[in-house]
């Protein structure tokens, strides 16, 4: 079994399209390229991450043209398998960026990452061209509108169900964890049969809301999920956390293959976040960091990303690590190498105990007997599905 290098940080210095590292920024043959079309949105959701540091609404048009990231691209992507994630913000509230890239990048894959109220304003040909869209939503519909707005649950689910025989690849249900009374029902009702969904992705949130009984309360819902998708060997029950843990846990090595070993949160090999003024940073939350800038795409430069595993972080040390290889690298960055040790005690550990706990529970129900009775479309889509890719595996 395959143990990374701890990568030792240190910061780096002032970059300038001279001063570029030898190191290729890009592990491995892929990229994905998230463009964030601006940072505006029409929705006041209580949880955004990019409203530390004043990142929200600090930057509504995009300050580069397409040119330039064409090449940008031609300068450092050249060879890769690129896939491109419309982000924001709302990205849909830059529509034309997004037809333009699109005409301009046909061979390209594109993701769409939105809360879902503006989609069905797309054209079809945009629709179809869309790989995954990766919708948020909390859970049920009280979860939802508390975070996000009265109505929006229901506005979401409609216009995803207008919009869903157009779509020309899958449609994710995106959920922040936050609140610890979320049920199994509320969860397992996304991927029902009545549903646009066609898998359920979930990040437990990033925020000091571990406190008292919530980690039971949450552990509790995990059990029932769990239980649910070894329930069956026919059938997937289409949950990317527990499908990525699975695979990982009968085929650790494939994070060797796809991500040289790496933390699977994909900042540290390949993914690329280009604010609309065009300066690009490895993580979406960490926007307002100076130091994280790792190009710029007007500049035409690009360095490896500063967020990598390093001595200060445990992960190596953790009973989880040949399997999950590092979780959130924003969460053990601010714990461990910032020394933020509130955070660390209130949001980074709380989340890789559950992580843990998630682990230990599918090891009990004896994952590779299941993978052995399960039928080829079933072991398919746990060793290749496409949304692994979108998606940080770890939630």
């Amino acid at each position: 079994m395959h143990t990374a290098t701890p990568i030792h940080f240190s910061p780096a210095a002032p970059n300038t399209e001279n001063q570029q590292s030898d190191r290729n920024p890009i592990v491995g043959g892929r990229v994905e390229l998230q463009l964030l079309t601006t940072l505006k949105c029409n929705l006041k959701c209580s949880y955004c991450s990019l409203g530390v540091g004043e990142v929200l609404g600090s930057q509504v048009h995009v300050e580069y043209d397409v040119d330039q990231l064409s090449t940008f691209i031609d300068t450092h992507l050249q060879g890769k398998v690129v896939y491109v994630t419309f982000y924001g913000g709302e990205p849909t509230l830059n529509k034309p960026l997004m037809l333009e890239v699109m005409r301009r990048f046909p061979r390209f894959r594109f993701q769409l990452q939105t809360n879902a109220t503006l989609i069905s304003k797309l054209p079809d040909e945009t629709l179809g061209r869309l790989s995954n869209v990766l919708a948020s939503i909390d859970g049920g519909e009280a979860t939802t509108d508390a975070y996000r707005g009265r109505g929006i649950y229901r506005q979401v689910m409609k216009n995803l169900r207008e919009v869903r025989a157009k779509v020309g690849g899958s449609i994710t249900a995106r959920v922040t964890w936050g609140n610890p009374d979320t049920t199994f029902e509320e969860l397992d009702q996304l991927v029902g049969e009545d549903t646009p969904f066609d898998y359920l992705y979930w990040q437990f949130v990033a925020d000091q809301q571990y406190g008292g009984d919530s980690l039971p309360k949450r552990q509790a819902v995990l059990v029932q999920m769990i239980d649910k998708f070894f329930s069956r060997t026919d059938v997937l029950y289409p949950l990317i956390p527990l499908m990525g843990m699975v695979r990982n846990k009968l085929f650790p090595t494939r994070a060797q293959e796809l991500y040289a070993g790496r933390a699977q949160c994909r900042v540290s090999t390949h993914l690329l976040n280009v604010m609309p003024n065009g300066e690009i940073y490895p993580c979406p939350d960490l926007l307002y960091a100076p130091d994280m800038k790792m190009g710029d795409i007007k500049g035409n430069w690009l360095k490896p990303s500063p967020l990598q595993l390093s001595s200060e972080m445990p992960c190596e040390r953790c009973e989880a690590y040949s399997w999950c290889r590092g979780n959130c690298m924003k969460n053990l960055y601010n714990g461990y190498v910032k020394q933020d040790v509130q955070y660390r005690s209130n949001v980074v550990e709380p989340i890789c105990e559950l992580i843990r706990f998630m682990g230990r529970e599918i090891d009990q129900r004896k994952p590779q007997a299941w993978f052995e009775q399960a039928t080829l479309p079933v072991r398919k889509q746990i060793m290749d599905c496409e949304v692994y890719e979108y998606v940080e595996i770890m939630p």
